[in-house]
């Protein structure tokens, strides 16, 4: 007779890990879990317990993740906390893709202009007091940022804005707002600065030069990656 070995239950402090095996038939898949999910049950307590799936390198259409979710369900006291594969579709490769590439621009942001982008920006030129970018990534600005800067738009709190020349009227990091402070004087001199979001949740101004301590894995500049 046949051992089931399709289904692997691993318990944690958080709960419950589901390996699945991306191997067998999605039919002798579901056939497995239930019978192993329901075997597991009779030993554990009546307080509620996550679940989450890993199914390697198979793919799921939305019905058949509802499946699993209802097959995981209908044990009285599990919940289903995420289902994770190593699969994507090419719309989801082509929306990360676009969402991750660095965009270079040369050009200078006029007042009343808006320059939006997915991913990283890197602009050659200046942004013009009423003139706006922003970016669902990093912002990187070589030239002079006068008008409004926003990165991480979709909410990313690790995006940064760099600029030559930093004297925005507004910066954003996701849902972060912080103007230019009224003390800086036109004439003054000033290295190529940064702005990022620190401990304290607020948008803060440094040197460039920090940024490889506090923002380690911003290394996609380098060889084009």
């Amino acid at each position: 007779m046949k051992k089931f070995q399709n289904v692997m239950i691993k318990g944690t402090k958080d709960g419950l890990i589901l390996h699945l095996d991306d191997s067998c038939s999605y039919e002798e898949l579901k056939k497995e879990l239930d019978i192993k999910l329901a075997e597991s049950s009779r030993s554990r307590e009546d307080r509620l317990i996550t679940v989450k799936v890993q199914v390697g390198n198979r793919y799921l259409s939305k019905e058949q993740e509802e499946e699993l979710k209802e097959i995981i369900r209908q044990k009285k006291n599990l919940v289903v906390d995420s289902i994770n594969t190593n699969v994507i579709t090419k719309e989801e490769a082509a929306k990360l893709k676009e969402e991750t590439e660095i965009v270079s621009i040369a050009r200078i942001i006029r007042s009343g202009q808006v320059l939006h982008v997915p991913g990283d920006l890197l602009l050659v030129g200046d942004v013009n007091p009423g003139g706006t970018v922003i970016a669902g990534g990093n912002i990187y600005i070589m030239g002079t940022l006068r008008g409004v800067a926003h990165a991480g738009f979709y909410g990313n709190k690790e995006a940064i804005i760099a600029a030559s020349v930093m004297k925005p009227s507004q910066l954003r990091i996701a849902a972060s707002i912080t103007r230019s402070p009224d003390h800086v004087q036109e004439q003054e001199k000033r290295e190529m600065e940064c702005a990022y979001i620190n401990d304290q949740d607020q948008i803060t101004v440094d040197r460039l030069q920090v940024l490889m301590h506090l923002r380690p894995n911003i290394t996609r500049l380098e060889g084009g990656q």
